[in-house]
């Protein structure tokens, strides 16, 4: 893929109406079809992975010469077993059941109509996201599956690994015989590529933003067409006076550790006063051990080796090995302070009490709420979808993982037999 300086209002507008055309052909071609795209991409992939990380280490150079993070950069990063990863995310959704024309509800009218609710297409969707490459294959892949073509724009520091992905995928669309523009790319680095397809409502029908708080408000803000939210992943972790020590332990370290620079990460510790009166420092001690950063609030922060907490560390994204944490007393304090500086995102509390664990549910409208598992299972593919386009964390039409089933809408078939209305 060229980074090409050209007219941007012309190149979207030649974009969105041969999306608009391919979303026709997708509407109506046969799930095996769509199906059989792609498997052919995810072999096309697999066949390309020297160019593909040939593409990525060009990628991370550009990252390093930007002075990108090392969380930032592990995001960017592909190797063979993350090309591995995606491979499997096209397989896996291809395998899924087909979402189209599955009827969701039907009944009959005192009328003698018969009324169906039927999951459609919701016709081009627009995917905005930062430096992880991987997105082009996930959102590639669950547009096809749910009949939606897709443009997409990725960020600058993966320009060049989604270019050589991106190529993998047409030429899935090739084999199976469906148009290469069911699924583009913006070929360009130009900022004003994205505000030109947040206006582009003649042509999207919905903008999915994968990404920091930065590029999410940029979206939410200048957007002409809706907008499937993916807010900053603010995850807390509870552990609440009645957890067991050894799967609290365990869960708050992978939480934090396993991957610092997903939105699943946890970013916040809760610790109830029952449990730190019972084993003490043991979880802070163990994020000390592993390298974090722990900025303490209270009596935590006489812990040695901690960091006092600033107010503003309470509601903060880090993405690196640095975590907020804070002594509450009881469960009604814990989930104040997750509404208080929480992002809908994901929870998860660490106890054996039921009624506890219930009152957390039901405590919080968060996205994901989990009992005794890490925060780092918010994810599509963990879910059993396959992969993901994202995290919703508004409340309209999609929550949490948003899969191919989510990126579908609905109408109603209805059938009478010369029925009309009195």
């Amino acid at each position: 893929m060229n980074d090409i300086a050209q007219d941007i209002p012309a190149l979207i507008d030649t974009m969105g109406r041969a999306a608009r055309a391919a979303s026709v052909v997708l509407a109506e071609a046969p799930a095996e079809q769509r199906a059989l795209a792609l498997t052919e991409a995810a072999a096309a992939l697999r066949a390309a992975t020297p160019e593909i990380l040939a593409a990525n280490e060009r990628d991370m150079a550009y990252g390093r010469d930007k002075g990108l993070s090392a969380a930032m950069l592990d995001r960017l990063r592909l190797d063979e077993a993350r090309i591995a990863g995606i491979v499997a995310g096209l397989e896996a959704v291809a395998g899924q059941p087909d979402p189209l024309g599955a009827v969701i509800a039907e009944w009959d009218m005192p009328s003698g109509l018969h009324i169906a609710r039927v999951r459609q297409p919701l016709g081009v969707v627009g995917v905005i996201y930062e430096s992880r490459p991987n997105v082009t294959a996930d959102a590639a892949a669950l547009c096809l599956k749910s009949g939606n073509a897709v443009i997409l724009r990725g960020g600058s520091e993966s320009f060049h690994s989604s270019g050589a992905i991106h190529a993998a995928v047409v030429a899935g669309l090739s084999r199976a015989g469906l148009p290469a523009e069911a699924v583009q790319i913006i070929p360009t680095r130009d900022r004003a590529a994205v505000a030109e397809l947040l206006r582009a409502q003649a042509h999207v029908d919905v903008i999915v933003p994968r990404g920091g708080k930065g590029l999410v408000g940029l979206v939410q803000s200048e957007a002409r067409v809706p907008v499937f939210a993916h807010l900053e992943g603010i995850c807390h972790v509870y552990a609440d006076g009645a957890a067991d020590l050894a799967k609290a332990r365990a869960v708050v370290l992978n939480a934090k550790t396993r991957r610092t620079g997903i939105c699943g990460a946890a970013e916040c510790l809760l610790i109830d006063r029952a449990f730190y009166a019972r084993h003490g420092a043991v979880l802070i001690e163990d994020l000390l051990a592993a390298g974090v950063e722990v900025r303490a609030e209270g009596e935590l922060a006489r812990i040695p080796g901690t960091t006092p907490a600033r107010p503003e560390d309470f509601g903060c994204e880090f993405l690196d090995m640095i975590i907020a944490a804070k002594l509450v007393d009881g469960i009604e304090e814990a989930i104040a302070h997750i509404r208080r500086h929480g992002s809908s995102h994901t929870e998860s509390i660490l106890t054996e009490d039921d009624a506890v664990a219930a009152r957390f549910f039901s405590g919080l409208d968060s996205a994901i709420l989990m009992r005794n598992a890490s925060t780092q299972f918010a994810d599509g593919g963990e879910f059993g979808m396959g992969a993901e386009i994202g995290i919703a964390t508004g409340k309209m039409h999609a929550r949490g993982p948003v899969g191919a089933e989510q990126l579908t809408t609905f109408h109603y078939r209805v059938t009478g037999d010369g029925t009309i209305r009195p």
